[in-house]
């Protein structure tokens, strides 16, 4: 079977948003009277979202009403800074050249408003065909309902589509939905995270490798 879209996800896939996310996560610290954390240990946890960055700093916080209001307040400092630091992983003429003739479009657990932001600060509003931030469903990946969303947005089948995302939900999520699979392991990868563990169709170790894991993926699918 061959494929006609490619699907990718947001933070560590195809913008890099560490430097900006992890500058907010410490101006809260800061805020809180906490220590800052260093950006080589916070950038690993970009992907798993404020949450993720906000038990990191401030020392594994359960579910429940701090956590919240810590969650609220890292948005709304966000929101204030979305796009100073963070660039393009896959710059939009290396995916027209990489993949041409082929419709792509994002799906991220990033809120809407948030990922529109970010979109517009780079420059590359209108270059998805489609855009799925976490708040359209009442599902966030690794439930596959935002990937299927997303291919009937852009017209595609699902199971004519390819995924790509640097965390193991996000091969979950694509595997779930009947799509081909790439992982990004240039992403915010620990080091002793196994990416080839997660299932994947293709590993994808450098951005501008896009091109070979697309024909790789192709290939593994006939």
């Amino acid at each position: 079977m061959s494929f006609d879209a490619v699907l990718f996800d947001l933070d560590g896939t195809l913008v890099d948003t560490a430097p900006d996310l992890v500058a907010v996560l410490n101006a809260l610290l800061i805020e809180q009277g906490r220590v800052r954390m260093p950006y080589a240990v916070a950038r690993n946890e970009v992907s798993n979202g404020a949450a993720g960055l906000l038990r990191l700093g401030f020392g594994g916080l359960e579910p429940g009403e701090q956590l919240e209001a810590l969650r609220r307040r890292f948005l709304e400092l966000y929101a204030r800074h979305v796009c100073v630091r963070s660039k393009l992983f896959i710059e939009i003429a290396a995916i027209r050249e990489a993949l041409p003739d082929v419709r792509w479009g994002i799906v991220t657990n990033k809120p809407g408003a948030l990922t529109r932001a970010l979109l517009a600060g780079l420059g590359i509003a209108a270059e998805p065909g489609c855009v799925i931030g976490g708040d359209r469903l009442p599902q966030r990946k690794p439930d596959p309902a935002p990937l299927r969303l997303a291919a009937d947005e852009i017209g595609v089948a699902a199971q004519r589509c390819v995924y790509i995302g640097d965390a193991p939900r996000d091969i979950e999520a694509g595997k779930a939905a009947g799509m081909g699979t790439i992982a990004a392991a240039y992403g915010y990868i620990r080091p002793r995270d196994d990416v080839g563990a997660w299932g994947a169709d293709v590993v994808l170790r450098r951005p501008t490798d896009l091109a070979g894991a697309w024909q790789a993926v192709r290939a593994r699918r006939p």
